[in-house]
Parts: C-alpha cells; sequence; structure tokens
C-alpha cells in the first residue's frame, strides 16, 4: 500500500510544523517539539503513534507539536520563544484540524515543563476556534504531576482516556 505523506517544515528545516499521513479519520497527536522524523524514516515517538493509531482504528495519523523547533533533545530547544515560529505553527495546525470533529492525543509528557513558555503555547492551541470540536485523550492515567503521557513511557496497548485539556491549560 501506498503511504501518501503529510509533511511541513520551515525551507531550512530547523522547524517542522505537521508529519502525518493522509485519510479520513486521522489520530491527531501533540508531542512538545519535533525530532528527527521525517517521512518513510520515523523516530521512536512517531513510530509509537502511528502504532497508537492503527490499534485505534484510525486510517491516518497526524503528528503536530507545541513548539515546531526540531531539536532532538528539549534542552535543545530556544531559550526564549520565537514568536513568528509559534504564529507559523498555530497557522499551520489550524488549517489542518479546520474544525473538523477529531481525536486530539495529548502526549506531551512532563516535557512541558522544560521550557516556561510551553505550557502557555499549549493553551493558546488549545484555544484556537478550528479546535473547538475535536475531543482530546490521553495514553492512560496522567503522570503524578498531571501531565499527558509520553507515547514512548507507556505500554503500547495503553488505554485512550479522555483528557481535560482546558482545565489542564488553565492551570
Amino acid at each position: 500500500m501506498l503511504v501518501e505523506w503529510i509533511w511541513e517544515k520551515t525551507p531550512d528545516g530547523t522547524s517542522r510544523f505537521v508529519l502525518g499521513t493522509v485519510g479520513e479519520n486521522p489520530l491527531v497527536c501533540f508531542g512538545i517539539n519535533p525530532s528527527t522524523a521525517v517521512p518513510g524514516d520515523l523516530d521512536p515517538t512517531v513510530t509509537r503513534v502511528s502504532k497508537h493509531a492503527a490499534r485505534k482504528g484510525h486510517d491516518s495519523w497526524t503528528m503536530f507539536n507545541v513548539y515546531p523547533q526540531i531539536s532532538t533533545d528539549p534542552k535543545g530547544m530556544h531559550l526564549e520563544l520565537d514568536p513568528g515560529l509559534k504564529k507559523l505553527n498555530e497557522r499551520h495546525i489550524a488549517e489542518h484540524i479546520d474544525g473538523r470533529p477529531l481525536t486530539i492525543l495529548a502526549a506531551w509528557g512532563t516535557l512541558v515543563g522544560s521550557r516556561p513558555y510551553l505550557r502557555r503555547l499549549a493553551r493558546d492551541i488549545v484555544t484556537l476556534p478550528e479546535l473547538a470540536n475535536c475531543t482530546w485523550v490521553s495514553l492512560g492515567a496522567l503522570t503524578k504531576d498531571g501531565h499527558p503521557r509520553h507515547p514512548l513511557y507507556v505500554n503500547g496497548d495503553t488505554p485512550f482516556v479522555p483528557f481535560n485539556v482546558v482545565a489542564y491549560t488553565t492551570n
């Protein structure tokens, strides 16, 4: 089966806005920041997301991130928020979701604490009008600090559970 890819990044390749496969019923996932995954050569996180999508009956998957800067280690992300990247990221997210009633998997784990601006960015994404019809889930129970778990740190058969993203982002 031939896979049709979605891949949107900056021309210089330092940031990625969207990576995924084309379908009618994608599982949409939000991580903190992209790593090295590209079409046909997925990293462990995106591989795990694609498996969760298939297991839950989705015909495709889309990976977004709270912050689009590519870094194999979140400690390599900008110390200060780049407002231009934030705006571009939100535009790509809004265009792809476009008001569709999709399932969104919050999957950033405790990495949300790696930069002070990340929780605020998550809140701003959640309030995009184009996401209003979406249903948010997490992988099993939240961490002890109340964060949605990262896909690499749960079993492959971990169930999706409802995630109150509005309450989470307003704390």
